[in-house]
């Protein structure tokens, strides 16, 4: 017997409909449907909750091969939240190019290297134009973080579209202005975003 079939019969010896499990489990109502259609397994929490619930161990609610299966879903997830803690602290990490001395700033017959707030050597627009794109991509990595944890796979994706297209979009402008530095680490940190799109999609 399926998990599938396993879990509507404890619940139907139990007397409970799926709204009134989902209640016991913390989970929706479309989750305990998803379950018993067999279009999808429990995550190990859930899973234990309805090991207690139902005075049944784990071996008795899944088959050996049911087990591999949730145990790689499970690890697929886990890394999926890896690579987004990953994006999200990159994303973040972007404040640096405000703080640090990664600018050339004429200083007579030298340059030295000052961080965006001293740097004097460009347009107010341009400065503008740093500040707006390094501190929206490092609102949009706290937001990858909020969303790990709380959002939707819809969601998720959005933040990692977002977070790509932001990190094009700041290598180009800091190519076109002339600044070696941070377009090098821009583009390190895209190059890391990259691989961990690779690995993910294997």
């Amino acid at each position: 017997m399926d998990f599938k079939e396993k879990l509507q019969q404890l619940r139907k010896q139990k007397e409970l409909t799926q709204e009134q499990l989902a209640e016991q489990l913390f989970v929706s109502r479309t989750a305990i449907s998803k379950w018993e259609s067999g279009k999808g397994y429990p995550n190990l929490d859930s899973l234990k909750t309805i090991s207690k619930l139902f005075s049944v161990s784990i071996d008795d609610l899944l088959s050996s091969e049911e087990l591999f299966s949730l145990a790689e879903i499970e690890n697929r997830s886990n890394m999926r939240k890896v690579f987004g803690l990953i994006y999200g602290m990159l994303d973040i990490m972007t404040l640096i190019f405000i703080f640090f001395p990664f600018y050339g700033q004429p200083d007579g017959e030298e340059i030295r290297s000052v961080s965006l707030f001293a740097y004097q050597d460009i347009s107010n627009i341009t400065r503008f134009i740093y500040f707006s794109i390094l501190i929206s991509m490092a609102l949009l990595g706290a937001a990858e973080l909020v969303v790990q944890n709380i959002g939707t796979e819809r969601w998720m994706k959005f933040c990692k579209t977002g977070s790509i297209v932001f990190q094009v979009a700041a290598i180009l402008i800091f190519t076109l202005t002339r600044q070696p530095y941070v377009t090098s680490l821009l583009f390190m940190f895209f190059v890391i975003k990259v691989v961990l799109l690779i690995n993910k999609s294997r």
